[in-house]
């Protein structure tokens, strides 16, 4: 059987993590792009120029957000740049990993019931890209985290937790016994419960709740459930925020560039940040350079808003970590592709960690056919791992004659992407078939690039409002 997905809308977030600045203007400049994982240029030779655009302060927190490899990071410059072939491989393994969870069990959106549950989470602890800053604690300790979109479960690096099995981060790690306002949560309690089988990592010798988390690629995480203030900004907190306090990671990042302190869930489950919170609501807008910021908010405006081109949005309901939206045509260079819209019924995960956008085979054959046609004047040059549509852009790629392309999606709502949204690498499409017809797309952040996307659970729906950073 084939889950039903139950309709859900998330409010747009208007708050980056950093301070967490609920109406505060954050001023930092940090990396902002997904464009960093994806070429191999030094970081230490790129110049950070923070925001592109005014950015609009309207949610209780706002933080900056920055690619992890940019000129803006707040982790270290020596850190290791993945190549592009790298990027692309942990971009399989999470895009397999996510289809593995789902079990092909996506069929049309609105029709059938669900039956699978996750074991393992499809999330890769190596796909991710975007971080934040946020403050644990009492007094707030500064940690710097990946945000996901799926995952749940937010988690740091606690002492004690030596270095191995732990890794090295970039802030201190964040000692529960000197925070005035943290307690670990009781086995059997209510917030223990919340974490149901999936996350359930058992009593300790103490009678204390653990969680325990498996992502794809052999990467886990586990360690005590607690509970602690959460600072967002200097105006916005969330007070008993639940979390996980990692002290025994069975793998760690295997890139040298494992600095951050944890993940911040910001996926639909019960354990995640959004349902933590009253305004059930985020928004993100990753950049479309290294050279630039980004911001998440909490808060934001509701999808209604006219600024925003709106679409309902769907969840599985024996998986609500996904956020799930329906394509129902793609445009290249003005003219809509002959591709039915039953093509697209299993639906599309938004997601912030996965680069490129998966298509079924029958809609990605049509979007190349289309986007070749129109780059017939530039030489075509090799594939790379899954991107198999990629040419010789001599001289400065911003010059290169790219075909305008446009996601429709339900009721009409048009995400026409920006330039940096339809190539990667100097030249290669940003999209990428389904091995199977099974189970949903995948709408991977290259292509949300200067994006505000919205989440709004109240208004049932996500909005896209272009040209937002």
């Amino acid at each position: 059987m084939t889950p039903t997905l139950t309709l859900l809308l998330l409010l747009s977030l208007s708050s980056p993590i950093g301070h967490a600045g609920g109406h505060e203007r954050v001023q930092d400049k940090e990396d902002t792009g997904a464009e960093a994982a994806t070429r191999s240029s030094i970081k230490s030779k790129a110049v950070c120029s923070g925001h592109r655009v005014s950015i609009p302060v309207s949610g209780r927190a706002w933080l900056p957000l920055n690619h992890r490899h940019g000129p803006c990071s707040p982790l270290p410059a020596s850190a290791r740049m993945p190549s592009t072939a790298d990027v692309l491989r942990r971009d399989q393994l999470r895009e397999k990993g996510i289809r593995g969870v789902l079990n092909g069990s996506a069929s049309a959106v609105e029709r059938h019931p669900a039956t699978v549950r996750p074991v393992t989470l499809g999330s890769s602890l190596d796909t991710l890209e975007y971080v934040i800053t946020m403050g644990l604690g009492t007094p707030a300790v500064k940690q710097t985290v990946f945000i996901d979109t799926g995952s749940d479960i937010t988690w740091v690096q606690c002492r004690p937790c030596p270095v191995p099995p732990c890794h090295q981060q970039k802030d201190p790690m964040f000692d529960p016994a000197r925070s005035a306002t943290y307690s670990a949560v009781p086995c059997g309690s209510a917030a223990c419960r919340g974490l149901g089988s999936d996350f359930f990592g058992g009593c300790s010798s103490r009678n204390l709740c653990r969680y325990a988390i498996s992502y794809a690629g052999n990467d886990s995480s586990t360690g005590t459930y607690s509970s602690d203030k959460l600072t967002l900004s200097p105006t916005y907190a969330v007070d008993g925020f639940l979390f996980g306090c990692q002290h025994t990671p069975e793998e760690t990042p295997n890139d040298d560039d494992a600095r951050t302190d944890g993940i911040m869930g910001l996926g639909g489950g019960v354990p995640s940040l959004v349902s933590q919170t009253a305004e059930k609501a985020f928004s993100y807008c990753l950049p479309p350079s290294p050279s630039y910021s980004g911001f998440l908010t909490l808060g934001a405006p509701r999808v209604s808003s006219s600024r925003f081109a709106v679409t309902p949005m769907y969840i599985y309901p024996d998986h609500p970590t996904s956020y799930i939206v329906v394509l129902q045509a793609i445009v290249v260079a003005g003219r809509r592709l002959d591709v039915p819209t039953s093509v697209f019924s299993k639906g599309a995960i938004m997601d912030s960690g996965t680069p490129i956008t998966t298509l079924p085979p029958e809609a990605y054959r049509a979007l190349r056919a289309a986007f070749r046609k129109e780059m017939r004047m530039y030489p075509r040059a090799a594939p790379m791992e899954n991107l198999d549509t990629c040419f010789n852009l001599d001289g400065d790629v911003s010059d290169a004659k790219l075909p305008n392309i446009t996601l429709v999606f339900e009721r009409g709502a048009a995400m026409e992407l920006d330039r940096k949204g339809i190539i990667v690498n100097d030249g290669c499409l940003a999209f990428a078939p389904h091995n199977d017809d099974t189970s949903p797309g995948i709408i991977g952040n290259v292509q949300q690039r200067t994006f505000e996307v919205l989440y709004d659970i109240g208004g049932q729906a996500v909005g896209f409002r272009r040209g937002a950073c």
